[in-house]
């Protein structure tokens, strides 16, 4: 009840506040402010009903953005872009500096077999479905063959995408580090890389059965695709380096010093023409392996404390993006989208694990690892809007919808996977009691989840 007061609180204060500014857009700072206070207690009343901070964070952003209280209106969600562009890029570094080499070669073999089944099926079925459900999709309705394939094609590179932002928080807020976690992790850091490359490949061949309206839309090439995944990864060994040499021979500020290194490397994959998750990744597995193991975990801390009110900013933003009307306008076509693609990710992940003979474990519990989606899957939604305006405008309506039911669900499904797999904590620290928190106060889970040892985050 504490905390509802609150919520209601900071909804009047903001709606007393609001109307000073002439009906303007609220100012960047007072957003900023207002969503770490009620993101922040949405999370820890989740947490009293057994959900993942999360699922809090997201409906702080969904209750008070555009589709019902707007307090957090469009222009806010503009003015904070920058917001969620850092936290994609510290997330990206910190899912990097997640992985030691020596972990990568023992489990290359079963995140690459565990992919490639889960990716392969679950792009067959989703296309399978679209092509099969056509004439009640809005943007296929009607269509020529060769359309139909290319936004099935489009929409199904799309739709297989998971969600590190969301595998990353409920890691470090769970402290999980067994098999089951460790190989989820993996094989969504590495999805990242291939999905694009993959969505590259269907939007070419989109453009070629359907050429774009407009002679300034949009192209993708081999040569440009070659060198964002590329120099990518070019940029982000360079830039690691660097890094590890600080933390050789300087090793201060580390707090400051990770923020830099987010915008710094967001900035330079940015002007590079580079693809930023994987320049920010490769950077941070770099620093991590050439670096001493304690450098490398003291920078990780600190970058993960400084990062918690972004974080925690970051998906109430995500909550605030969810139009809820669009969702409505399509919700016949949720249920079997979300079904089939959740019905590809059990069976590939069982078969892959199979595959590749790993434990029990992993095979019947990492699927529920994948079903969260997030921050590049809007991106690349985007792009097909672009590129086509109409058609394409449609066809990321129904995929934000189909995101915000997998955004909803998949940190549920993940943190019930940690469980049976016996990978939680012991002291249970997401339950949420003050002496859980304070016994977790020197792991990262709490700070990542944006909670601070003895301090508010605001």
């Amino acid at each position: 009840m504490r905390r509802v007061i609150i919520l209601a609180l900071l909804f009047g204060g903001m709606s007393l506040i609001l109307p000073l500014g002439g009906g303007q857009s609220s100012p960047a700072l007072l957003t900023f402010g207002f969503l770490i206070l009620a993101a922040y207690t949405s999370g820890e009343l989740a947490v009293s009903l057994r959900l993942p901070r999360i699922i809090g964070y997201l409906l702080a952003g969904a209750v008070f953005g555009p589709s019902v209280l707007g307090v957090v209106g469009e222009g806010a969600r503009e003015q904070l872009a920058p917001v969620s562009s850092l936290a994609i890029a510290l997330i990206a570094f910190l899912a990097g500096a997640e992985l030691r080499w020596q972990e990568v070669r023992d489990r290359g073999r079963t995140i690459l077999r565990i992919l490639v089944s889960e990716l392969g099926l679950t792009f067959v079925l989703s296309f399978a479905l679209i092509f099969a459900l056509r004439e009640y999709v809005p943007f296929l309705r009607g269509a020529p063959m060769a359309t139909v394939i290319a936004f099935c094609v489009l929409f199904s590179s799309i739709v297989i995408i998971h969600s590190p932002a969301v595998t990353m928080a409920l890691l470090t807020e769970t402290g999980a580090r067994g098999p089951v976690a460790r190989t989820t992790l993996g094989v969504v850091l590495v999805s990242d890389v291939v999905v694009v490359l993959l969505f590259s490949g269907a939007l070419a061949l989109a453009q070629a059965l359907v050429p774009p309206v407009g002679t300034d839309a949009p192209t993708v090439s081999a040569a440009r695709v070659g060198w964002e995944i590329g120099g990518a990864v070019v940029v982000g060994a360079a830039l690691g380096a660097v890094i590890a040499l600080y933390l050789r021979f300087v090793r201060r500020e580390l707090a400051l010093f990770a923020i830099i290194v987010a915008f710094f490397g967001a900035e330079i994959a940015r002007l590079a023409h580079t693809e930023t998750l994987l320049t920010l990744l490769t950077a941070g597995f770099a620093a991590e392996n050439l670096s001493a193991e304690a450098h490398g975990a003291a920078l990780r801390h600190a970058m993960e404390r400084s990062a918690a009110p972004v974080f925690v900013v970051f998906f109430a933003l995500a909550g605030a993006g969810i139009a809820l009307a669009d969702v409505a306008a399509v919700w016949v076509l949720l249920i079997p989208i979300v079904a089939v693609r959740m019905a590809g990710i059990w069976a590939g992940s069982w078969l892959g694990a199979r595959w590749a003979g790993v434990h029990r474990a992993e095979g019947r519990y990492v699927w529920m690892g994948l079903v969260s989606q997030a921050g590049v899957a809007i991106g690349l939604a985007r792009v097909v809007s672009e590129v086509y305006p109409n058609r394409g405008g449609q066809l990321a309506t129904l995929f934000l919808a189909v995101l915000a039911i997998n955004q909803t669900l998949g940190p549920i499904l993940f943190r019930i996977a940690l469980a049976r797999a016996g990978e939680l904590a012991p002291e249970g620290r997401a339950a949420g009691t003050a002496e859980d928190e304070e016994d977790a106060a020197p792991e990262p889970a709490a700070t990542v989840a944006g909670q601070a040892p003895d301090r508010s985050p605001a």
